[in-house]
């Protein structure tokens, strides 16, 4: 009974939800910035899980024994699909009464905001390859080595640029001022790009018969850890470690911090194995949950 609530949340993305939920409070208390509205975390947090379930609808076709993940959504088509409707439908709820609760306030936004919101919804859907073909034919999943940048890209703005637009939105408040929040947003972009990269090598085997050249495929598992993982990782420890410094962090916030950058370290180097697909779902995507959890209590002790 409990492996299969395990696989019905983390199978079902339904974990991704709470990923984008504490990504979006963590970025909040450490710009010391209020909340946005509850109606807005709703939709923070049903969205993703609706994004993400996409891909596997109609997966039945390529499922088989040897793919856990596909095999369960084959196995579990009636209940994706109602998931898919109640949570789709609440999502388009939720986003239709924020834009006429709104209204005014959306259209008169600066044209920078416009600009951040068309970019990261122009990746959303290349991402899928929703476009239509005539208009522009790409679908950044089959682009090996640009599609975990896509994905941190994705994150980053959802957990560092989208909540400071719909504060702009909601209360008339600048979020966006000084470089704190250009670094988080990279900090974010570089932490969520190395998660991606790690969750590709459970496909390696179905990405070199693809002829799909992700950073594993091209370069195997053991350079892609110690070549780019773990480098990318010090580098962001290094940094983190030097803005501490040039703006005065407290001691305890930065080795908070520092804590899922050692985590991400230690299971990269763990990853020369084959692992389980939960343990990329649990512990790889955990390694997310861990980050903002630690940046929320080090922004909690900060004051």
């Amino acid at each position: 009974m409990g492996l299969k609530i395990v696989k019905f949340i983390f199978f079902g993305n339904y974990f991704v939800g709470l990923l984008a939920l504490a990504l979006t409070i963590e970025s909040t208390l450490q710009l010391k910035l209020p909340f946005n509205s509850l109606w807005y975390y709703i939709l923070i947090s049903l969205t993703p899980v609706v994004y993400y379930t996409y891909a596997y609808m109609g997966v039945n076709k390529f499922s088989s024994d040897l793919n856990p993940r596909a095999k369960w959504y084959s196995e579990h088509q009636l209940t994706v699909k109602w998931s898919q409707l109640i949570l789709g439908s609440a999502a388009i709820l939720t986003f239709i009464y924020l834009f006429f609760h709104n209204f005014y306030a959306i259209f008169h936004l600066p044209v920078i905001y416009w600009i951040v919101v068309f970019v990261l919804l122009l990746a959303a859907a290349l991402y899928y390859g929703l476009l239509p073909s005539y208009f522009f034919n790409l679908n950044l999943r089959n682009t090996g080595w640009l599609k975990p940048f896509v994905i941190g890209f994705v994150w980053a703005c959802t957990a560092n640029i989208i909540p400071l637009v719909v504060l702009r939105i909601e209360t008339g408040i600048n979020g966006a001022e000084g470089i704190f929040w250009i670094w988080l947003f990279i900090k974010n972009w570089m932490f969520c790009t190395v998660n991606a990269i790690m969750f590709d090598m459970k496909d390696y085997a179905i990405d070199a018969n693809r002829e799909l050249k992700t950073f594993t495929v091209r370069m195997g598992l053991r350079k892609t850890i110690f070549k780019i993982l773990i480098p990318l990782l010090l580098i962001g420890m290094l940094s983190l470690c030097i803005f501490a410094y040039l703006k005065h962090f407290l001691f305890i916030s930065v080795v908070l911090n520092l804590i899922p950058f050692v985590l991400t370290t230690v299971v990269a180097y763990s990853m020369n194995k084959r692992k389980n697909i939960l343990f990329y779902l649990i512990v790889i995507d955990g390694l997310i949950l861990v980050k903002a959890c630690c940046g929320i209590a080090g922004a909690l002790m900060a004051g």
